[in-house]
């Protein structure tokens, strides 16, 4: 989708013309989504079609069914997987599907060793009785560097070649704007290097979910381009070369060695701790380390790293380095003093090397000017100016695997323990959010939030429908609704089914009421969220405080179609509010309803 540029290289020679007045090009590129595994709804949404009903019948009358049905169930997983990873916005749904299918490939994966190590007890490759032979795994003895060139030549755009051409780098440091391929190259560069020099390969995220992408896109590689299927997690290629994939709290990381890849380093938590592990695992000169991210604030542990102060810190003056971390000085990359090469990679800078997958105009009409720049040009937030600051806010983070009392998939994720949900309508196009909150119960425990569920390109009944879904497979105890302007709607009909829905009238007052509750909520550690979901404290970030024309003080946050960034905190709060801000002294505000 996004990235893979081969997705969508040219159209089949099909002149058959069309159905309903579509074109032979609107139909291909279609039929080529539903062969990657795309979802119908995301077909229709991707390509503007005004419902599924057209896929359905282009799917029976061009019999698509029949050229997936000598797909085995690791093929057909690795490409829905590849498809998720490439979406430019996951869902928390894409998110739960990303694990759940991950899960599953690593079962089939198990089964498939289980019964290959049957039939080598039973019998060698050349029948019974004959001398067994050693079936190699994960075989990429038939991939030659010639190959690998010619794939990557093809796929990639001009900054992602020129990220290869400094492959020999110690050590790379990149900011970037959003949805510009870096996960996606970065996958690839170390599934070639680990094909042609055996070398180790270490990825490291924030969350188990964010990192198993990499994984989905490494077996997408060596499936579609080499007919090779990958298995095990490590990744064990036939040339010993291991792919290890961590998140950020794998205390034992050091144990392993490699090329080092680390994902959204300015939304990690404590990145001091994690970057000092990190360096353990590619000491020695062979490894390079390879750091990338979408800026987050100055605050952050990692920006003293980029702006070079970190290297700094106690040399003299005749040894310290004067640095320009400006685009102008970055972009193209630069091997300063320090021995890190940088570069910055804005949207614009991508469109430039041949990216045509934005709509530049449009992402600014759908953003305001401080949006944009932070999102798509690679300018760090100023949090001074946030009622909540990133500090604060990477600390809540954690990663959901740790939650062994809530299961995604299951038809009670939650079993009968209680949640608290909060809705809220956007401001901007048909998006609305609602928010599936974790309360509290026992001393310790924190406000988690499990869910978050985009309603978007659906109407207030089937907003209303989709809440109703989710009370149905909750103990929902509490459902905070905004009902100023479009909010009454689904307000009105959730009520039949929830009469106890709390309607929220936004004014300074409730607004200020909202904010102070989460200020106090995350000023005390009482907050939870995974660690994957940057659209969490990008959003909190967003929330200003200022000044109403009769000299009242209220808050803000600013709503964007891209994000909804705006949307996500006034959900969580919406939610977090049935908790009075005096709950020290109120305990039976944490009792949960059987």
């Amino acid at each position: 989708m996004l990235f893979l540029a081969g997705y969508y290289g040219g159209t089949l020679n099909d002149n058959s013309g069309s159905m309903a007045g579509y074109s032979s090009e609107i139909r291909d590129q279609a039929k080529r989504l539903y062969l990657q595994h795309w979802a119908m709804d995301d077909i229709k949404e991707h390509l503007n079609l005004p419902n599924v009903r057209v896929l359905y019948q282009w799917k029976e009358k061009y019999c698509w069914d029949d050229l997936l049905a000598h797909e085995s169930p690791k093929i057909a997983i690795a490409r829905r997987l590849t498809s998720l990873a490439d979406k430019p916005t996951k869902d928390d749904n894409d998110f739960k599907e990303i694990e759940k299918l991950s899960a599953a490939l690593l079962q089939l994966e198990k089964v498939e060793t289980e019964r290959f190590k049957r039939e080598r007890m039973e019998q060698g490759e050349d029948g019974p009785g004959k001398k067994k032979k050693k079936r190699k795994k994960n075989d990429v003895s038939d991939i030659t560097a010639e190959d690998l060139a010619l794939v990557r030549n093809d796929l990639f755009y001009g900054y992602q070649q020129r990220w290869h051409d400094n492959k020999h780098q110690r050590t790379r440091f990149i900011l970037k704007s959003r949805q510009i391929g870096a996960t996606y190259y970065f996958a690839w560069e170390a599934f070639e290097d680990a094909v042609t020099t055996g070398d180790n390969q270490i990825f490291l995220s924030a969350s188990r979910a964010q990192v198993m992408v990499f994984r989905a896109y490494i077996l997408s590689f060596a499936n579609k381009y080499f007919e090779v299927e990958l298995k095990g997690n490590p990744i064990i290629l036939s040339n010993d070369a291991q792919l290890h994939f961590l998140s950020t709290n794998a205390r034992t990381a050091q144990s392993y060695h490699g090329h080092l890849y680390v994902d959204e380093v300015f939304w990690i938590n404590d990145f001091a701790n994690v970057w000092h592990v990190a360096k353990g695992m590619a000491s020695h000169k062979r490894w390079r380390r390879t750091l990338f991210s979408t800026p987050s604030s100055k605050s952050h542990d990692a920006y003293t790293m980029w702006s070079g102060d970190r290297y700094n810190e106690g040399r003299k003056d005749e040894d310290k380095q004067e640095l320009d971390t400006s685009h102008a000085a970055l972009h193209g990359g630069h091997l300063a003093k320090d021995r890190i090469w940088r570069d910055v990679v804005t949207v614009e800078d991508a469109a430039n090397d041949g990216c045509d997958l934005f709509d530049i105009d449009e992402l600014k009409e759908e953003n305001t000017p401080d949006e944009f720049d932070n999102l798509f040009m690679c300018e760090f937030v100023d949090d001074s100016h946030s009622v909540f600051k990133l500090k604060q806010l990477l600390d809540c983070a954690t990663d959901r695997q740790h939650w062994k009392d809530f299961k995604e998939n299951a038809t009670r994720p939650f079993t009968n323990r209680a949640v608290w949900l909060g809705y809220d309508p956007a401001r901007s196009r048909d998006d609305a959010t609602l928010a599936i909150i974790a309360p509290p119960v026992l001393p310790g425990e924190k406000f988690r939030v499990l869910q978050r569920v985009y309603l978007r390109g659906k109407d207030l009944r089937q907003q209303s429908e989709e809440i109703r879904k989710i009370k149905d497979r909750y103990n929902v105890q509490h459902i905070g609704i905004d009902v100023t302007g479009i909010g009454w709607g689904v307000y009105d009909l959730v009520k039949v089914f929830y009469p106890r829905a709390l309607a929220l009238h936004y004014s300074p007052e409730i607004k200020t009421k909202l904010v102070l509750k989460m200020m106090d909520v995350i000023g005390e550690g009482r907050f939870e969220y995974d660690a994957g979901d940057k659209d969490i404290p990008q959003a909190f970030l967003a929330v200003k405080k200022f000044v109403t024309s009769n000299g009242q003080i209220s808050y803000c946050a600013h709503r964007n179609a891209e994000s909804g960034h705006g949307d996500v905190f006034f959900a969580i709060a919406h939610a977090i509010y049935k908790e009075p801000i005096n709950y020290g002294r109120r305990k039976s505000s944490l009792s949960v309803a059987a």
